[in-house]
C-alpha cells in the first residue's frame, strides 16, 4: 500500500502450487505425478487428455502444454484450437 492505495498486488493462482517441478528430495511435482499413469491417448498427435488433466488442478491456465525431458528439451507441444 502506498498513499492508501495499492502499489503492488501479485495473483496467487493454483498454478502457483500445482505447476511446481520436482522438489530437491525427488518428489515429483503435482502435474507430473498427475501424468505418470501412463494416460490412454485417443490421438498420440494432439493429447487432450494430458491437457485435461492440467486443467483439473488450474481450468484457467492457457490452453497449451508442453512437455520438456530431463535436460529440458521440448518433447511436444500441445495446443487446443
Amino acid at each position: 500500500m502506498k498513499d492508501g492505495r495499492i502499489a503492488n498486488s501479485q495473483a496467487v493462482i493454483p498454478s502457483i502450487w500445482s505447476a511446481d517441478p520436482r522438489e530437491a528430495e525427488g518428489q515429483a511435482g503435482d502435474y507430473e505425478a498427475a501424468l505418470q499413469d501412463n494416460h490412454q491417448l485417443a490421438d498420440a498427435k494432439q493429447p487432450v487428455e494430458i491437457l485435461h488433466t492440467i486443467h483439473s488442478f488450474d481450468p484457467c491456465i492457457a490452453c497449451a502444454v508442453h512437455l520438456s525431458d530431463e535436460d529440458g528439451e521440448e518433447m511436444l507441444q500441445v495446443k487446443v484450437k
